[in-house]
This record gives structure tokens, sequence and C-alpha cells, in this order.
């Protein structure tokens, strides 16, 4: 790892002559916060340092924001550092320009995001580091500005962050944006959640000398055993699915176990087990089976002393270098005496394997040529919680969560989601709508020469085989009416003057067309019966309108069936 205040005293080094570019470049200016903007370069260059970049991207991060924030020009930093650190400069500063102001503008942001990252992942790690930071100081911003920067965190830059592998940021990221985004129901954590994990963290001392004498009766010499609290915002997720519920959260602190090498880790586990008995269905193997993201790590959670549940985390060192990392721990590099003497480790590749992913988004995301689609699409399809199911053969597929075997099917290929007749699931026949789960074996029965069903369009979950679905039953069998994305709302009314007008005003501020209205006829002489035909069958989009409409006092009644 590059000592960086070293790297920076070096005045002929490649750090030390970005570093001495940007303060110059960047004297006089201050941050809101009220410190000197070179702060922020050096925050962002530490964050590179901490996950094991090259010189090249660490200067980079030293001058990322001299373009966009100085006088400095990219033709300035290739006359001093060359054509490679202004690419890399240049990436980040047409990120920047973009911000987080609507479904269109996002889209096109994460468009801009998937080719720098298709081109030159380090752009993608600079700007996280760049946002790192922000983060940590958005305090010093206006409100408004604050809870944008967070969301756009917390949707954007946080899940990208989980996909590349780098656990660790993801999660301070969210916990940093969740003040910002949910503050109600952060100050409800503070001040419900830290005696309790104070209680469990008091707890876990006083079993660690049972774990260590059965992992030293085993023969096992851990690298490193200690225990982690659960991050807010995990516990924040964790508590919606259960109604906010805290006694139903087993594993606010959580042991982790680092060990010499995979043998060990089953050994780890076996140990732990003859100590405490397993709880059901709570052991996972994620060195067998990583996540998509590449995670590797096994858990367990056992029922302890006085009944307690205590979640255990074993992996290996460089297991656990991965999930801090990410992708960052996987480039490769080479050392090479530069022009004036000094040795400078350059980045030569990464692992092919764990770019992948970013190949398949490039090419999918030219499949959506309306910016909103490919935004609902990519939220779903890639940003949503992720779940990884098994082929026949033993791959892996990794799909969203509750996705279903059509869109299984379809994600294997066009042709098996448009013949699907039947799914198997571990061995027995399961109906087209089962919501699938992490490590089910998937088989899809097909019929040849079957068209998809119309119906599919009301359970599928990803975009993919929504749009994959719509295209068969339009282009090759007409089965897709249009009249099959309307809805008929009936809205039962008081008989005043200016509520059709209310209505209408609140379908339109939706962003839905009216293609029909009947007045039907009065009830008790007080209420009128409206049906309301609009273009569109997405539940989602109704569910929303329902919320908006009910809110004129004059609805007393609202039902809607698709057409």
């Amino acid at each position: 790892m590059i000592d960086l205040q070293k790297a920076i005293k070096d005045k002929s080094s490649l750090v030390g002559r970005a570093y001495e570019f940007a303060r110059t470049a960047h004297a006089g200016q201050t941050r809101l916060s009220g410190g000197p903007y070179i702060n922020h370069s050096l925050a962002a260059a530490e964050s590179l340092v901490r996950w094991g970049l090259d010189e090249t991207t660490i200067a980079a991060g030293l001058l990322h924001d001299t373009v966009e924030d100085t006088t400095r020009t990219t033709e300035d930093i290739e006359r001093e550092f060359g054509k490679e650190i202004r690419f890399l400069v240049e990436g980040v500063t047409k990120l920047g320009k973009v911000k987080y102001r609507g479904e269109e503008e996002q889209a096109d942001n994460i468009r801009r995001m998937i080719l720098a990252m298709a081109e030159d992942i380090r752009v993608i790690l600079i700007k996280l580091a760049d946002r790192r930071h922000n983060m940590a100081t958005l305090g010093a911003l206006p409100p408004q500005k604050q809870k944008r920067i967070a969301v756009e965190t917390s949707e954007i830059y946080a899940p990208l962050a989980y996909r590349l592998g780098m656990q660790s940021l993801s999660g301070e990221l969210e916990d940093l944006a969740l003040p910002y985004t949910h503050p109600k129901e952060y100050h409800w954590l503070v001040e419900h959640v830290r005696e309790r994990y104070e209680e469990r963290e008091k707890y876990m001392k006083t079993i660690r000398p049972a774990v260590e004498k059965v992992l030293h009766d085993s023969g096992i010499k851990p690298i490193a055993l200690d225990f982690r609290a659960k991050r807010y915002s995990s516990l924040f997720k964790k508590l919606q699915r259960y109604d906010m519920d805290i006694e139903k959260i087993y594993d606010l602190v959580a042991f982790r176990i680092i060990v010499s090498n995979v043998e060990e880790c089953y050994a780890v586990l076996g140990a732990i087990h003859k100590l405490w008995p397993p709880a059901p269905g709570k052991i996972k193997d994620y060195i067998a089976m990583p996540k998509p993201n590449g995670y590797r790590s096994l858990h367990t959670t056992v029922i302890g002393p006085d009944g307690h549940f205590i979640e255990f985390q074993i992996r290996t060192k460089e297991m656990h270098d991965e999930a801090e990392n990410g992708i960052a721990a996987h480039w490769a590099y080479e050392e090479k005496k530069g022009d004036k003497g000094y040795i400078q480790r350059i980045a030569s590749f990464a692992d092919k394997r764990e770019l992948a992913w970013v190949e398949q988004l490039r090419a999918w995301q030219n499949e959506f040529a309306e910016p909103k689609e490919f935004l609902d699409s990519l939220k779903i399809d890639f940003f949503k919680d992720r779940i990884f199911v098994i082929t026949p053969k033993g791959e892996i597929v990794d799909l969203s969560q509750g996705a279903t075997p059509v869109d299984f099917a379809y994600r294997i290929h066009t042709t098996l989601g448009n013949q699907c007749s039947g799914a198997r699931v571990n061995g027995k026949i399961v109906p087209l709508d089962y919501k699938l789960q992490s490590q089910d074996v998937v088989e899809i029965l097909v019929q040849k020469g079957k068209k998809p069903s119309a119906s599919w369009l009301n359970f599928t979950v990803t975009g993919y085989a929504k749009k994959k679905i719509k295209a068969a039953l339009r282009g090759e069998s007409g089965l897709l009416k249009k009249s099959s994305l309307k809805t008929e709302l009936r809205i039962t009314s008081e008989d005043s003057i200016g509520v059709l007008k209310d209505i209408t005003a609140v379908i339109s501020r939706s962003h839905l067309n009216i293609l029909q209205i009947h007045s039907g006829s009065e009830r008790n002489g007080r209420f009128h019966v409206l049906k309301i035909t609009i273009d569109t069958a997405d539940r989602d989009k109704i569910s929303k309108l329902l919320v908006k409409l009910k809110g004129i006092r004059e609805i007393k009644e609202i039902e809607y069936r698709l057409l």
C-alpha cells in the first residue's frame, strides 16, 4: 500500500506532483464546511490508497476537481501528467456535471456511468471516493441539497458500490445518507438501538472466551476474531420487514472470524456448531456459492447461552479484503521505473470475470430507448436486492428478489422464455408465478411453438422479461392489444361542482392520459358514479394514483379493474 504522506512529500513522484498541482489550483478555495478545498482532494486520495489503487489513479483522485472548480483545463492536465490521467479526470468531471434532477436526467447520468465503467472502472472508483467524502461533510450544505445528494447516494452510488463488491463502502454510504433520507426513522433508531447494541456487545464479550477455547481445542488459530455492530441502514431495512419491531432482530451484533484458508473456514463452522446448535435454515455458504457481486463467506446463526441467537461470519483474509474493497482488490500491479527515476506501480489488468456484469449492463441498456423505461428497469433488474438460483447444469443465475420461473427463463434465453410451459424447482412442479429463493434449482419445461401469455405481465418482476413478453405478444401473435394496457377507475363521489375537474387534474399531474369518462346514475340523490378509463395497467402507478385521489374530500369510494 502506498504511503500517501510520504508520496506527497516526494515532489518528483507522480503523486507528489499531482498534489502540488491541485494545491496550487485550489489555493484560496474553501469548502462550505469551512476547510481548505485541498482537504477534499486529499480525502478522496486517501480512500483510493485504502482500496489499494495505483499511483495513476491516486494522482487522478487528487486532481479530480481541478478542471471543474478551478481555471485549469484538461489540456493543462495532459501537458503535466499525460493522456491517461487526463482521461480519468475528464471522466470524473463529466459524471459530476449531471445531477439528480428527475427521471430522464437520472437515467442519462446512469448511462454515462455505465459507459465510463466499461471504458475504465477507475473513473467510477474515483467518483465513489469523491462521493464518500462529500457525504461525510454533507451537513454543511442547505437542507434541499442535502436531501437530493443523499437520495442520489442511496439510490445510485451505494448500490453501485455493492455491485462492485465494495460491501463496506456501500454500507458506509447508506449510513451517511440515512439521516437525510429518513431523518425521523434515523433518530428513532439512534434513540432505541444504542442500549441494545451495548447489551449485545456485553453479551458477546462474555461468550468470546468459549469461542476462543473451542477454536484452540480444534487446532485453529484465527488471524482475527472480533464482533461488529449491524449498520443503522441495514437495521432500518430489516426493521421495515418486521413492522419496526426491534424484538425480532437477532443479529444486532455479529462475530467475525478470519482464518488462513478455506479448509479452516469449514473447520471453524464445525467447531461453532459443536459448541452451540445452529438455528434452522440459518446456514449460508457463500464460499461454495458466492453472491453475484463476488462476496464470499460462511454465515451461520446459532442458539447460544440463555437462548440468544448469535450470528457468525467466517472467511479468509483474502475474502475479507475482497468484501471490504471489492473490485479494487482484484487489480494486479507491475512496478515500473518512471522517466525521472522513481518507481511507479501501474495497474495492468483486472479480473475480467469481475467486470462481466459491467459489460452485460452496457449491452443491456441499449435495449431500452426511453429513459424512464430504462431507469425503472435498471432499478429492478440491477440495483434491487438479488437472489441467485441454479440451472440443472449447475450454473448460477443472478436475478432480482421476487423473480419467478418466467423471469429466470427469459434471463437464460428469449426463446426459452417464450416457449415456457411450466417449471420444476428443486425437483417439484411449481406454478409460473412462484417466487424463487436463493439456491433453488430451476428447470424450465418448454412446449415447442408455444407463445407467452399476457397474464405473465401481472407477475414477472424484471423489466427485461416484461419487454420480451410484450414484444412477442405484439410482434408474433398480436395478443397484446392496446386495450390490455388500460384501467377503468370506478369513482363514487359527492355531487359537487368542480369535483370532476379536481379528479382530472390529479390524473394529469400523475402523467397519465384519460381515454374515456362516463358519468353513471346518481345514488341516493347525493352521489355520482364516474367511470374513467386511463392509459396504464401498471399496478404501481395505479396504487399511487389511488392514494392521491383519496385525498379529494368529495370522493367516498374508488375501485378499479384492468381492461
